[in-house]
């Protein structure tokens, strides 16, 4: 069983596009918008006339003054006079949530050709803007003063995880060091330095204390950034091979803190299944996954949440190796979001571009070894909005 089986028509990446991620003084959100819608469509090797429909996902929350971005892509070519076009917001899982709107579109039949972009510009406002945005995701929080913002809820995450299952700091520093290292064969990364191990572990001056026990190599930076992908149900004269949507599934969880084990990443784990499910395969059929690590200690869930490990046991998975780029299942080839940045609305959609590049073999530096099938995981506040794709190469 897989998507198409069900479905009874494909769901391909044909064309995708890729900004630089970082401090971007001289882009706008618009400017790119226009940039990555661009290189896709080119990519996908299409017109613009033959788009039918465009999701944008876009968290913003008061990071930026203009609320209403959805016809922003028209910008790319007047070809694209009256496309509908629609954002979609669900915390930092918008990209995800932007990805999977435009593929409904295309089982329902109403679209053959949509083009999904995620993109985000916060380094422009004040820190206590962008702690304040964030902190509009999460139930308890949210209009709350707080010196920690998003990084106190994950501080909390780890404490409840040290305090069922032992200390977590020192493995929560590998999760970074390997993360900075894959970075540095990112081209689109913010952060492209290897740091190590020792740095990563250790609470300095130049890698202080967040929120404890959450060092600053353990946050994803602000960022901004934007990515987009064209999807089709048929393969177009695309400058790749197309990839294959094989599976996707979505689960939200309740959003007060006190309705959720905050270590169980529940609704995460029902993501994952649904999406294995409907892909027909299991763990061991993928070749790498590309996962939702705005903090390492959420890195270190997810492989519990996906079964790699048994809860409690998510250490093993870096101890033993598997997680690196050699390992059994490569994550966060591409430096994940602590290396390559977190533009919050453009995240989705890029984990998607770089598992399509992987697939397709263009990876450049970053590429691993003839992968022919990946997994996307990308979430909302903490642990709420899930989404995962299983991605295959055709």
């Amino acid at each position: 069983m897989s998507l198409k089986d069900q479905f009874g028509k494909d769901v391909l990446l044909t064309g995708w596009g890729h900004s630089r991620f970082g401090k971007l003084t001289d882009e706008t959100l618009e400017s790119l918008i226009v940039q990555v819608a661009t290189e896709a469509i080119g990519n996908a090797g299409i017109e613009p006339g033959q788009i039918d429909e465009i999701y944008v996902g876009q968290f913003n929350s008061g990071m930026m003054p203009l609320a209403f971005p959805s016809s922003l892509a028209l910008q790319v070519s007047e070809q694209l006079a009256n496309v509908p076009s629609t954002r979609v917001e669900n915390a930092c899982a918008s990209g995800s949530a932007a990805f999977q709107q435009g593929t409904k579109s295309l089982l329902a039949g109403t679209a053959k050709t949509v083009l999904v972009i995620g993109a985000e510009k916060m380094t422009q406002a004040g820190a206590d803007v962008v702690g304040a945005a964030l902190l509009g995701a999460d139930y308890d929080m949210a209009g709350k003063p707080s010196s920690t913002g998003f990084t106190g809820l994950f501080a909390e995450v780890a404490k409840h995880y040290e305090k069922r299952y032992g200390p977590v700091s020192d493995v929560l520093g590998t999760i970074a060091a390997k993360n900075h290292r894959n970075g540095v064969d990112n081209p689109y990364a913010q952060l492209r330095k290897d740091l190590g191990e020792e740095f990563c572990q250790t609470v300095s001056d130049k890698n202080p204390m967040v929120a404890d026990p959450l060092r600053r190599t353990d946050c994803s930076p602000v960022s901004d950034g934007a990515a987009a992908v064209v999807l089709s149900v048929a393969p177009t004269d695309g400058a790749t091979a197309p990839v294959r949507l094989a599976g996707f599934g979505q689960a939200n969880d309740f959003f007060p803190t006190h309705r959720r084990d905050p270590t169980a990443f529940a609704a995460t784990r029902a993501s994952w299944q649904r999406a294995l499910g409907m892909a027909g395969v299991g763990l061991e059929d993928l070749d790498f996954a590309e996962v939702h690590d705005c903090f390492t200690i959420a890195e270190l869930l997810m492989y519990e949440a996906i079964g790699l490990t048994e809860p409690g046991q998510g250490a093993r998975a870096v101890k033993e190796g598997w997680v690196f780029k050699d390992g059994k299942l490569p994550i966060n080839a591409s430096g994940g979001l602590k290396a390559k940045g977190h533009p919050v609305g453009a995240t989705g959609v890029s984990q998607h571009v770089i598992a399509a590049m992987q697939l397709t073999g263009t990876a450049g530096d970053m590429q691993l070894a003839a992968p022919r099938r990946a997994a996307v995981q990308n979430m909302g506040g903490v642990g709420i909005a899930n989404y995962v794709s299983v991605l295959e190469a055709v």
